[in-house]
């Protein structure tokens, strides 16, 4: 026979009880379970009881543990399984906690995506794709995603794209037209902005300086070739000049003025 011979309160954790059966410490309850199990002193279980009451018990650790992962910040449902997941509660025992989480209201993916679009739109400089890519890695079905997304409206894509548009412009001065438009792209694109914003964004952020920053790029890199090919002469340092900077993207009117330039100096 197993009887509860004493119920003590755990004294670092004050809403846990240690449970005794036959003055031998046998487990520890949640205050909840305690409760609806009805445990008290002189009580006889089973073994299928014990086994109900930890199981239970088990749940609801891993609730509360939910519960307080879930009070940092909001978070979706897969993640909500992969924390309960790596604390080793059982699958059995996540999928009560998950459907206890949305009876609770701590869990509403709609809400959540909405909310994590709003937070990237109004800190970060990405754009839709970007921040699509990271509500699928958090398990958010492609509905949701879309639904959340309709508030990054074009006009505001067009005007975060640009800005980092100009940022990209001054990184890459130094380089031909081509390249700097080819890298400017790229960057967008990382970004998470699509071809049609790209293009509107990069070309809002021309400026009346430009030719003569295309000039400047231009110098800079010719200079750098000057300085490798400046051991040949004539015709071979010509071709050698042209060649290099013909692949960074500069046109040959532009860069045959560079190299007169070079050989005035």
């Amino acid at each position: 026979m197993k009887v509860i011979t004493k119920i003590s309160l755990q004294q670092k954790l004050t809403d846990r009880y240690n449970i005794f059966i036959n003055e031998q410490y046998a487990f520890s309850v949640d205050e909840s379970v305690l409760i609806q199990f009805g445990l008290k002193k002189g009580m006889e279980l089973t073994d299928e009881q014990i086994a109900a009451i930890t199981r239970q018990d088990a749940m609801r650790k891993g609730l509360n543990m939910a519960i307080h992962f879930l009070s940092v910040r909001m978070r979706s449902e897969k993640e909500v399984r992969e924390f309960l997941a790596k604390k080793e509660i059982e699958q059995e025992a996540i999928e009560e906690i998950v459907h206890q989480l949305y009876r609770m209201s701590y869990l509403d993916d709609r809400e959540f995506a909405k909310a994590y679009t709003n937070t990237q739109v109004n800190t970060s400089d990405k754009g839709p794709k970007l921040i699509e890519r990271e509500l699928k890695e958090k398990g958010i079905n492609d509905f949701l995603i879309e639904e959340a997304l309709t508030t990054f409206e074009a006009d505001l894509q067009i005007e975060k794209a640009g800005k980092l548009a100009e940022k990209y412009r001054q990184k890459y001065r130094k380089e031909s037209p081509v390249i700097q438009k080819q890298k400017m792209e790229q960057s967008l694109m990382r970004k998470g902005y699509d071809w049609g914003i790209i293009q509107e964004a990069i070309a809002g952020s021309e400026t009346e300086e430009q030719e003569e920053e295309q000039w400047q790029a231009l110098m800079y890199q010719a200079e750098k070739a000057h300085r490798r090919y400046s051991k040949f002469s004539g015709g071979e340092y010509r071709q050698k000049m042209k060649q290099t900077l013909y692949r960074k993207g500069f046109p040959i009117s532009e860069i045959d003025k560079a190299i007169e330039k070079l050989q005035e100096e």
